[in-house]
């Protein structure tokens, strides 16, 4: 490694961090073929799916931090682009897994418990993807479902999802070689092209988020529907995401690199970690208010189910932790320049989302188990380490395939390197 001020800083993925990224890899795949072996196969897929949706939902957020950037013309951020824009290059990889954990969801069936009735469906989207539930005349036949089958069909459903994602990919791999081009060749044309193609990014990335929320998370229980739920999934993708690309950077610091980035780097995103949890809770409320007063028995059923003694502990304390947490922790100026307040902070908040996605995901898919506090296990523990570990792995090595941990040409550099604030 060339020296750490140098701009021509590489870096190498080597040590604890790769030795322990491989264990969190080896106890995920053990815990999946375990919880195959016991007879816990919905709860098995049921996980993969939070930790598939999760890993993919920070690399999507990866690509738009990095467009936001050069569409907002932002120069403080030009110096730490490196870390997001290797979330982008594990996007593709991202994709497949969550594709895969999603087709064998609904490919694989068993017998479970739809409405009173004990019929063979998928272990995932058991609502309108079982057999029959759009054909008049059948046992399994839903009214509900059926006028939505135009929309949730298994076709359109699969490729939406590969379109989104592949779009999603093609940009952040455009993205990433504009800048590597840049950092040959100098100058402002390959910047240039990347605010265009942000731009362009940005539209699509809006219009389809939502969709992409809907589609993983809110269709597992079809009958029930809300417009604030996309949104309120961004927010979860975007605060999750911030707080990852914080606890990366403090960690690079801490290993000699990057030594560029000051407390004033680290402040600024504190202020974003702060102000977008603060829209999480607003969106999360805002949700909760307008199912709570239209009293709709098809949107009701949704936070009954979370108010089940099995989930209710779990639905407070997810607002605890992502709300209370930033608003009491990061709200004040110092503890936002404190690297180890601020580690502490992004580790409570990537756990806080995973269980925000737990709320989302378990309920309609698994159901109550036993008492509240087992129904996070071994199985959750060991799936959430398995995808901590992959994504660490992927996106350590995608950072040392880049020359320089910075982008050394972008035309805002200096800007950043002066960052005050």
């Amino acid at each position: 490694m060339s020296t750490h001020n140098s701009f021509d800083e590489h870096f190498e993925f080597t040590g604890k961090a790769k030795t322990y990224s491989l264990v969190g890899i080896a106890i995920g795949i053990i815990t999946i073929l375990a919880g195959f072996v016991t007879n816990h196969s919905l709860q098995t897929f049921a996980n993969l799916l939070l930790m598939g949706y999760y890993f993919t939902c920070v690399c999507m957020a990866g690509i738009f931090f990095c467009a936001l950037q050069y569409v907002s013309q932002a120069g403080w951020s030009a110096s730490l682009l490196r870390v997001p824009q290797a979330f982008g290059k594990i996007l593709p990889l991202a994709a497949v897994i969550l594709l895969v954990i999603v087709i064998a969801g609904l490919s694989l069936t068993h017998p479970q418990d739809i409405e009173g009735k004990t019929v063979v469906a998928p272990y995932l989207y058991k609502l309108w993807a079982v057999k029959g539930v759009t054909i008049k005349g059948n046992e399994n036949y839903n009214a509900v479902i059926a006028g939505k089958a135009g929309y949730l069909n298994k076709g359109f459903f699969l490729a939406r999802i590969v379109g989104f994602l592949g779009a999603y990919s093609i940009f952040g791999w455009l993205l990433n070689k504009y800048s590597q081009s840049e950092d040959e060749l100098g100058g402002v044309f390959y910047y240039s092209k990347s605010f265009t193609i942000s731009a362009a990014f940005l539209v699509i990335f809006g219009f389809t988020t939502p969709l992409f929320a809907f589609d993983i998370i809110m269709s597992l229980e079809a009958h029930w529907f809300s417009t604030m739920f996309g949104w309120y999934n961004f927010a979860a993708m975007w605060v999750s995401t911030l707080s990852i690309i914080t606890l990366t950077v403090i960690w690079l610091r801490s290993q000699g690199y990057m030594q560029w980035i000051t407390q004033n780097h680290l402040h600024s995103l504190g202020q974003l970690m702060f102000g977008f949890s603060i829209f999480w809770t607003y969106t999360w409320f805002a949700q909760f208010l307008l199912v709570y007063y239209a009293n709709i028995p098809e949107e009701a059923v949704y936070f009954l189910r979370r108010w089940e003694p099995q989930f209710k502990p779990w639905f407070w304390l997810n607002i605890v932790i992502n709300f209370l947490s930033p608003l009491l922790i990061i709200m004040a100026r110092d503890s936002k320049r404190n690297t180890k307040v601020l580690a502490w902070t992004c580790g409570l908040l990537i756990i806080g989302h995973w269980l925000d996605y737990f709320v989302m995901i378990m309920p309609g898919t698994v159901g109550p188990q036993a008492e509240w506090w087992q129904e996070i296990g071994p199985l959750e523990i060991g799936i959430f380490l398995g995808f901590a570990g992959l994504f660490v792995f992927t996106t350590m090595t995608a950072l040392s395939t880049f020359k320089s941990t910075i982008p050394k040409k972008h035309p805002f550099l200096e800007e950043s390197l002066h960052h005050q604030i």
